[in-house]
């Protein structure tokens, strides 16, 4: 068990350092129903997270992924690490090459504008989306599906595994709606705070991001298919 927590803990921390959805939820804890919006776009992000990666751990222990020689994951899990690192370096320099430029202000997604007019449904609605159909997020569900499977040979391995995938992959929608329920008077301003900061530095942090779950993915994928 502990080889398959070790696995997906740095896709789990690349789902976690995730600025726009930290950012919607920020911004729905600021409109009339804060409350209701900001729980269900939790809900809605820790239900699409799980439902996602028990998708890819069922699919990649049905296809083998524990098949490998010497105790080893299969071959053809190495050759998607190797995809999803390639993929992750072109995103890094992409990127790095279009993040603001000293003094501009960064664009934010036009939806931002109308989340003051969100129900709790399409709250969770959204979260859904940016959990899982966006690229970064998908990449990285599935890398900790395939590694799961692959390193955790017994269902109750696979399911702490999992569960510490989503446990941490949460947390920058769990950690200001916590910041919201318990912070009192002062909630307001840190989150603002928070919200002001990532969105200014939302290009580096992704690129650095980018960078180094890239280079974590290539190092697997090289290790593996080299050994």
């Amino acid at each position: 068990m502990g080889d398959a927590v070790g696995q997906v803990l740095s896709p789990a921390i690349g789902v976690a350092v995730s600025p726009i959805p930290l950012i919607a939820v920020v911004l729905m804890l600021a409109t009339p129903k804060g409350r209701a919006n900001g729980l269900a776009f939790t809900a809605g992000w820790i239900v699409a997270l799980a439902a996602g990666v028990a998708l890819l751990v069922t699919v990649g222990a049905g296809g083998g992924a524990d098949d490998g020689e010497g105790g080893k994951s299969a071959e053809w899990t190495y050759w998607i690490k190797l995809g999803i690192a390639v993929l992750f370096l072109f995103l890094a320099a992409k990127q790095w090459h279009d993040r603001p430029a000293s003094g501009q202000e960064p664009e934010l997604p036009s939806w931002m504008r109308t989340i003051d007019r969100f129900t709790p449904a399409k709250s969770a609605g959204l979260a859904f989306l940016l959990a899982i159909v966006n690229p970064k997020n998908l990449a990285l569900v599935v890398a900790a599906g395939v590694s799961i499977a692959g390193a955790a040979t017994d269902t109750g391995a696979r399911v702490a595994a999992g569960a510490v995938f989503v446990a941490v992959g949460s947390l920058c929608t769990a950690v200001p709606l916590g910041v919201y329920l318990v912070g009192g008077a002062g909630a307001a301003r840190t989150l603002d705070g928070w919200k002001t900061w990532m969105a200014r530095h939302n290009g580096a942090i992704m690129a650095v991001l980018f960078l180094v779950l890239g280079v974590k993915s290539l190092g697997d994928a090289i290790s593996g298919l080299t050994s």
